[in-house]
């Protein structure tokens, strides 16, 4: 057990800022602050205690009840311990590049008014439930650590505006990510992500989306509407350097070729006609994005790579839904990869403003 060196002391009294305590690179394995006043450590609201050698959250920081920055990073820390949920004015915690898991924090955390959290650098294999129950937390990092998933019930968090989940082994996005009113940035690069959830087209707060190094060989048409967004970072994707072009088909069900036919005729329906189940089901009906073609599609349709221009420089493939094998692009006299995009998907020189390919 390490006390409050003299070393230390010396530090506080060289900082310019008497709310900041920089007790960082002392080789310390816990804290006593037995010699600080009781006025410095009600003034103290910023801790520093980086590259040291904790292994559980020192208990004296507690006495600091004013705290409200936290930096554990770089030390062994494997558990955080009850101790933290007196800081009540706490805003920011940050314990980066240590042993924790998500059994390493108390039951409570959620109740705490965090609005930043960064564990990236971590052993976690999930989000922890507490995380999830901080209905002030702006900013999540989670990078660096074992993920596989991303569970629906990140859209609790309903103040979130930075989500970073960089390096990791995400397969999936759950489409309840979308539900995020305040999200701008959304960093996923370098997981093992395949596709996004069309839901996408919800984050209407979104400007910077990162997915790098992923396993992407199409983006959702639905990314262009996110009229906010100003840098998507596509780099190390199978997108970038080979195309999808064949899709499976699943031929229509008796049921959606009636569905068609109803909906492409314009037949009047009520709910006195037929039951409730069925017009719920001509009511889900897809028009087919072929802007030459009247269709309509239910569950069964034909995905083609559309590829689409941003900014008059790059090209990027998005998914494309047709109504049938037959159902025609108006380019297809050429190879899709060759033709241009339709005037519909042009997108205007504000926005996309950072593609980012290789």
């Amino acid at each position: 057990m390490f006390a409050l060196p003299g070393s230390a002391m010396d530090v506080l009294e060289s900082m310019e800022g008497d709310n900041v305590l920089n007790l960082s690179r002392m080789n310390l394995e816990t804290v006593a602050l037995d010699d600080v006043s009781e006025e410095r450590r009600r003034e103290t609201q910023h801790l520093l205690l980086t590259h040291n050698r904790f292994s559980v959250f020192p208990g004296d920081i507690a006495c600091l009840r004013n705290l409200r920055f936290l930096d554990l990073s770089c030390n062994g820390l494997t558990h955080i311990s009850d101790q933290i949920l007196q800081l009540t004015h706490l805003k920011t915690l940050i314990a980066k590049n240590n042993r924790m898991d998500e059994f390493s924090l108390p039951k409570d955390l959620g109740k705490m008014s965090l609005e930043v959290v960064n564990f990236s650098g971590n052993r976690f294999e999930m989000v922890p439930s507490q995380i999830l129950e901080l209905q002030r937390l702006k900013s999540l990092s989670l990078g660096g650590n074992r993920l596989k998933t991303i569970p629906p019930e990140i859209e609790n968090l309903t103040s979130l505006e930075l989500l970073y989940l960089g390096g990791n082994g995400i397969l999936l996005i759950p489409p309840e990510l979308a539900n995020l009113p305040y999200l701008s940035y959304l960093g996923l690069c370098d997981n093992r992500i395949q596709g996004l959830p069309p839901q996408f087209a919800q984050l209407n707060s979104l400007r910077s989306l990162s997915l790098h190094n992923n396993l992407l060989t199409y983006l959702p048409q639905e990314i262009l509407n996110l009229v906010h967004l100003q840098e998507l970072s596509l780099r190390g994707n199978p997108l970038v350097v080979r195309f999808v072009k064949d899709l499976t088909f699943n031929p229509p069900s008796l049921l959606e070729l009636a569905g068609r036919i109803v909906k492409s005729r314009n037949f009047h329906y009520t709910h006195k006609d037929m039951p409730e189940n069925l017009v719920k089901y001509l009511d889900s009906a897809s028009k087919c994005p072929n802007p030459k073609c009247a269709g309509v599609y239910f569950d069964s349709c034909v995905r083609h790579i559309k590829f689409v221009d941003f900014c008059g420089k790059y090209r990027l493939p998005l998914m494309h839904y047709l109504c049938s094998p037959q159902c025609y692009s108006p380019c297809s006299s050429s190879s899709q990869s060759d033709c241009d995009s339709d005037d519909e998907f042009n997108v205007p020189q504000h926005r996309m403003q950072k593609v980012l390919l290789g």
